[in-house]
């Protein structure tokens, strides 16, 4: 096994090839070579890798990823975060890098999640108790009045057939106390 560098360890490579998406570095002291990816060879776009570096220049990167896939290692290198005049580091508590984590992770496909909105019908506020809405979305002030959804139209005539002759009155009071619940 050949010594290789430590995660995020800085050091300088030559370019071995250049290709639509990256260049891949040499890295000193070993076989290996590495991958910068055109996202990590500036802090500006790059359409055109070969436009940034050419084969057999030499450029300071860091060693962002170890990956071992079908029994290869891949390294991932940046050169957006070394300075590439000094070598110096240019994000050495690695906030750029876990920021490009992020944002890649960011965009997930939600098509297949089912929203359903009857079950803000049948909820029940635990700030003032009366059903068809959050308690985030409570606007009762303390000792105030509650208030909840208005009775469907059949509800109300179901309520006032029950009564029986007393319809006219009984209809004029019943949804004020409905609505005032």
């Amino acid at each position: 096994m050949e010594p290789l560098p430590e995660l995020y360890e800085i050091f300088q490579g030559e370019v071995a090839t250049v290709t639509d998406y990256g260049a891949f570095i040499k890295i000193p002291g070993c076989r290996k070579q590495g991958l910068v990816h055109r996202t990590h060879m500036s802090s500006c776009r790059v359409d055109k890798p070969s436009e940034i570096v050419d084969v057999g220049d030499k450029v300071w990167v860091k060693l962002i990823g170890k990956e071992m896939k079908d029994d290869k290692l891949k390294l991932s290198l940046s050169m957006k975060v070394v300075h590439q005049g000094t070598g110096k580091d240019l994000d050495p508590n690695n906030v750029a890098l876990d920021q490009d984590e992020r944002k890649k992770r960011t965009f997930r496909d939600y098509t297949s999640q089912k929203i359903t909105l009857e079950a803000v019908l049948n909820t029940v506020c635990k700030k003032c108790g009366c059903k068809g809405h959050f308690a985030k979305e409570c606007f009762m002030q303390p000792g105030g009045t509650k208030y909840s959804l208005i009775p469907e139209e059949e509800e109300e005539e179901e309520a006032a057939a029950g009564h029986g002759g007393e319809k006219k009155t009984s209809l004029a009071a019943e949804p004020s106390k409905k609505r005032k619940k």
